[in-house]
């Protein structure tokens, strides 16, 4: 009976210690939440001309020069060990604060050759020559201005919190990712050999289908494979006006066009997801001459290795068919290249990873405010960061960036809201970087805590 009554009293007294414990990280947790909230509001005055200066003065994929340089100053100021100009202009920021796990927090940081027509009071009017010498304009239509601010945000902020926390922070201003280049470049100059290694990888893209404040996770795949297959459809050239006596490349890349969209309509598993979109075609000179050849370039898209195989054979599969039906001769065959550098890897997010993010930010911000998403069929290179021999967990957070209002006019009348890529994505700053700051200093705090 003593031996009972002493067991009785070891388990109340575990069991109220638990509480207290429970009690006193929850507590340390809601003021944390507190602070950092609170700082992110003083903080976001000099947040938002950051960003504006950012959407002012866009540059193009590999030409990230003056931007790169404001990111690395930004680190600087924060106190981060800076190195600049890694991986074209790359940016990689470490902070060590003691023992425990390394962290890395990526952003992107080109724009994009678009018009800007959002007509907000810092909207871009900037124009430059891009690789080619082209002048086109210049537009942050997807938001790296806004990653770059909350990674800005995130890097202050964690920096002021260092009593709070212990390990390695590698925060990385990641150039060129809208032509699938800068992080493998990045990679394949040693970021994981040259810097700390990550234990974790965590990475911040807007999406244009939330509205600003929430944040959209999932576990599992979220983008898709990227590849680009450009065809030149060749043919006999003549005069418009006897076409007998030609092998007319229009009409056959017209038949090819058609019969590629087979390919998932008719070839590939109905669960399993795959885009074939003929992007572009261009072809002659004038109405009536018929050239030697057309030229078009595809997008692929897939999850599994399976159907990326699948695709790409099939387009060199129906190209030669439709020839030889045209009939072609053997050297005038259609020649399918793919190109190799703009391939991306679909990206995956880490089980056991996410769980943790989703935890953390919800904790924070609300479960409420944490969404599932669907996965895209667009690409992001961040899925380079965990498809390396090192095999580090990745996740990729999506950040709402709609304005409430427009949402839900946009819910109520059916009206597509501005897509990434847009002349019209206007982000709304406030809520949108006050979310992104918090959310990945909370995820920062709890994968790092002490």
């Amino acid at each position: 009976m003593k031996f009972r009554l002493f067991c009785l009293l070891c388990f109340v007294s575990c069991s109220a210690s638990a509480t207290t414990v429970a009690t006193a990280e929850e507590r340390h947790a809601e003021e944390m939440h507190r602070r950092v909230t609170g700082e992110v509001s003083q903080d976001y005055p000099a947040l938002l001309a950051f960003y504006t200066d950012l959407h002012l003065h866009p540059e193009l994929s590999l030409m990230e020069e003056k931007t790169s340089a404001k990111v690395a100053a930004s680190l600087r100021a924060a106190g981060y060990e800076v190195t600049d100009h890694f991986g074209g202009y790359g940016v990689v920021g470490v902070l060590k604060n003691g023992p425990g796990p390394v962290l890395l927090i990526r952003t992107d940081m080109d724009a994009l050759p678009v018009l800007e027509e959002t007509g907000l009071p810092y909207a871009s009017t900037a124009h430059a020559p891009d690789l080619t010498g082209k002048d086109v304009p210049l537009m942050h239509a997807c938001g790296h201005d806004l990653h770059m601010t909350v990674l800005t945000g995130t890097a202050r902020m964690l920096s002021s919190l260092r009593d709070h926390w212990s390990g390695t922070l590698v925060l990385v201003g990641q150039p060129a990712e809208e032509r699938g280049i800068g992080a493998r470049v990045m990679l394949a100059g040693g970021l994981y050999r040259k810097f700390p290694k990550p234990d974790f990888a965590i990475a911040l893209h807007d999406i244009a289908t939330l509205r600003a404040g929430q944040i959209g996770l999932r576990d599992g795949p979220v983008m898709a494979n990227v590849d680009t297959v450009e065809i030149t459809v060749r043919g006999i050239g003549g005069h418009g006006a006897y076409p007998q006596a030609t092998k007319d490349p229009v009409v056959l890349a017209a038949r090819i066009v058609v019969a590629l969209q087979t390919i998932v309509s008719r070839e590939t598993r109905p669960l399993d997801p795959a885009v074939v979109t003929v992007g572009s075609i261009h072809g002659g000179t004038k109405a009536n001459v018929i050239p030697n050849e057309v030229k078009l370039q595809l997008t692929l898209r897939s999850y599994s290795d399976a159907v990326r195989a699948h695709s790409l054979e099939a387009v060199r599969r129906i190209c030669r068919g439709e020839a030889i039906a045209a009939g072609m001769p053997d050297e005038l065959m259609p020649v399918v290249t793919l190109v190799e550098n703009d391939f991306t890897p679909a990206l995956s997010n880490h089980p056991a990873l996410t769980a943790r993010v989703r935890g953390a930010i919800a904790g924070w911000l609300g479960a409420e405010r944490v969404e599932t998403i669907d996965p895209e069929m667009g690409g992001e290179d961040f899925s380079r960061f965990g498809s390396t021999v090192e095999q580090v967990p990745i996740c990729l957070i999506r950040l709402g960036v709609v304005d409430p209002a427009k949402f839900a006019e946009s819910q109520r009348t059916g009206t597509p809201l501005p897509s990434l890529h847009s002349d019209k994505f206007a982000p709304v700053p406030e809520p949108t970087i006050k979310t992104g700051v918090t959310a990945l200093t909370a995820v920062a705090l709890d994968i790092l805590k002490k």
